[in-house]
């Protein structure tokens, strides 16, 4: 009777609340009511709102959810995995889940012991290793301090390159490390490809479908949320949403003589609103070479007018090639499935080496590939073996400091020869030779919090970028010099000759000149018999890199991740061997506690 005279009075909750609030109660016996009814009255007691407050009626929602809540961990290298992870918190919180977000880097691995539900969303960097802020979480659930988690029920997500040996491989790694410990997987883990939107967003659904199944069975657990938090503020221009830009400017800035064609361009941003940081992406949306896709659907003579469905729209065949499909880069899926449509020996024989798969993939392009064996293809079947079309990502070459509302980029064309033909980069030729000056691009900013320059303008830094591995570098001294930093700049730079390949050789010489740049060591591999690399440089001064290390330098890498970044990696190992008087193994963990610090950040590709 009670109860049904207080259900009667004006209620400050909704009916599915006071459902909630029923359902809770009915489960719970005589002492635990009393105990909550005495707990709640203690909150009310100490709640600076009133109830009249909307923020603190907020509160107590979230503490009357079901089962405590959901932790969302990214471990993102250049923000992919922190785009899905931000994507699966707004549909929890629209799902009506208790939901808390963070970055592996602020996360204490301990409080996996506190959590009920977990999901986690990895990038995986370089060789098989985890994004520089999900290292100490990584390392800590391998170690012997890492908690049994009986009661956690988790699942994974990760974001890779299927070109790439070491797939994926952090997303496995925590996947392991959580069973081992005891932990109850919701679902399987999801590998996501390069494009990665579609699976992912599915793969989300599940997992929160999961998620609310198994909160709903567990304990009540009160969660105090933030009060008043608001959301960051976000451009809204996006990837899912680029800014139409113009190009101003397109100049080669490797001479006439040169083996490369390396382009500065500059982009127009003017009332876009889009800001950036030095170490940021930019990404671009390209269109494809109209004669490539010509030439391809010659190849498997194909009707370019013949319509196929791509995202719900109906599209001719050749304007889906140029704008929606990934025609240039092969990759090993493209292959293994080209070789069982065709037959192909050779492309047989590939497949089951895989790394013979991946070298062959990463020189070979699509339309070398459909040349192995000539075979019969529906438009349907083609572009059920293509990727979708990505944006590239290319490190930022200037500061906003300096260039007000523009962007600037270093590119340089992927070009070689495939017998008497040509083949070329699809978005490098497209920005430098397709696109004129004026006319429109796609754009928008990644942002990138593992790259960036260290927050006292004191600190000295040593930024080593050959090729166009420059192009952050370039942004990070106009950035310093506007900011009036006092720290050291040291720049080591590499390329083939001094005379064709010095990339902004007459920037780069006014800021030694001025004292804004404190040091230059430049290695061109062809200028002598003996080929010099930027590693052989960092050798040669090592008692003073050194001792910029030990004055509290950070260390930056820009550039080809394949063989320069590793070369490197080990140049530094020896130094501090060597110059700090450690074993090899007290070295490389030197090296790694400078990555945990941010004192040792790399952006290589």
């Amino acid at each position: 009777m009670l109860v049904k005279e207080l259900s009667a009075l004006a209620s400050p909750l909704n009916d599915q609340q006071m459902d909630q609030l029923k359902q809770a109660a009915a489960a719970s016996s005589p002492q635990q009511l009393a105990w909550i009814s005495g707990y709640f009255w203690g909150l009310s007691q100490t709640q600076p709102q009133t109830a009249a407050d909307p923020a603190a009626q907020n509160n107590v929602l979230a503490a009357a959810k079901p089962a405590g809540k959901l932790t969302i961990i990214y471990a993102s290298q250049t923000g992919n995995a922190k785009g899905v992870a931000e994507a699966l918190k707004e549909e929890a919180e629209a799902a009506d889940i208790a939901v808390q977000l963070f970055s592996a880097g602020d996360y204490k691995g301990k409080n996996l012991a506190k959590e009920t539900h977990v999901i986690i969303v990895a990038s995986t960097h370089g060789e098989g290793e985890a994004p520089d802020d999900a290292i100490e979480l990584h390392e800590f659930l391998q170690s012997k301090k890492a908690p049994k988690l009986p009661e956690l029920n988790y699942a994974v997500i990760g974001l890779g390159d299927s070109s790439y040996e070491f797939f994926c491989q952090t997303a496995k790694d925590f996947d392991s490390y959580l069973a081992k410990l005891g932990a109850q997987p919701m679902l399987e883990r999801l590998d996501c490809d390069v494009d990665y939107e579609a699976p992912a967003a599915e793969w989300r659904q599940k997992a929160l479908a999961k998620t609310k199944e198994t909160l709903s069975t567990g304990e009540a657990e009160v969660v105090q949320l933030p009060v008043g938090q608001k959301p960051a503020v976000v451009s809204s221009y996006n990837k899912q949403n680029p800014y139409t830009a113009n190009l101003s400017v397109s100049q080669k800035i490797t001479g006439r003589n040169s083996g490369k064609d390396v382009r500065h361009i500059e982009i127009d941003l003017e009332e876009s609103g889009l800001t950036y940081q030095p170490g940021d992406a930019l990404g671009v949306w390209y269109d494809n070479d109209p004669q490539l896709v010509d030439a391809i659907i010659a190849k498997l003579g194909l009707d370019a007018d013949s319509s196929i469905e791509v995202d719900g729209a109906s599209i001719s065949l050749r304007e889906a090639l140029i704008s929606k499909y990934e025609i240039t880069a092969s990759n090993p899926q493209f292959v293994t499935k080209y070789a069982e449509l065709s037959g192909s020996k050779k492309l047989e024989k590939l497949v089951a080496d895989r790394e013979k798969l991946r070298e062959y993939s990463a020189k070979t392009q699509i339309i070398d590939v459909l040349g192995e064996k000539k075979t019969a293809l529906t438009a349907e079947q083609l572009t059920g073996l293509l990727r979708r079309l990505t944006p590239r990502l290319y490190s930022i070459a200037s500061s906003q400091e300096e260039v007000g509302e523009e962007v600037h980029l270093t590119v340089g064309v992927v070009e070689y020869a495939q017998g008497e033909e040509q083949r070329q980069g699809g978005a490098s030729s497209f920005l430098a030779q397709r696109l004129e000056e004026g006319g429109e691009v796609k754009v928008f900013v990644e942002t990138n919090n593992n790259f960036k320059l260290p927050a006292d303008d004191n600190t000295p830094v040593i930024m080593i970028g050959p090729g166009t591995g420059i192009a952050p570098f370039r942004a990070f001294v106009q950035e310093r010099e506007n900011r009036d930093a006092e720290g050291k700049n040291w720049l080591f730079f590499g390329d083939r000759t001094f005379t064709e390949d010095f990339l902004y050789q007459v920037e780069w010489q006014k800021y030694l000149k001025d004292g804004v740049v404190t040091q230059i060591d430049v290695a061109f591999s062809r200028d002598q018999a003996e080929k010099v690399y930027v590693q052989h440089r960092i050798l040669e001064q090592a008692a003073q890199v050194w001792q910029w290390l030990q004055d509290g330098a950070h260390v930056y890498v820009c550039g080809d991740a394949n063989q320069m970044a590793k070369d490197v990696h080990q140049a530094l190992i020896t130094v501090i061997e060597q110059q700090g008087n450690k074993t090899r193994e007290q070295a490389e963990q030197y090296l790694n506690d400078l990555r945990k610090d941010k004192r040792y950040q790399r952006d290589v590709y």
